[in-house]
């Protein structure tokens, strides 16, 4: 796997994180255990 489809998982990882805990304006933190949790399911 080379760093642009590296790039892209955790992109839309982080993407479909936001989208689904309801946009902006929660810190960091609140994130981080989910968008772990869908990177570690990646294959």
């Amino acid at each position: 796997m080379n760093e642009n489809e590296v790039s892209k998982i955790i992109i839309d990882a982080a993407i479909e994180a936001h989208r689904n805990l309801g946009g902006p304006g929660l810190l960091e933190s609140i994130y981080e255990e989910p968008l772990l949790g869908k990177l570690s399911k990646k294959d």
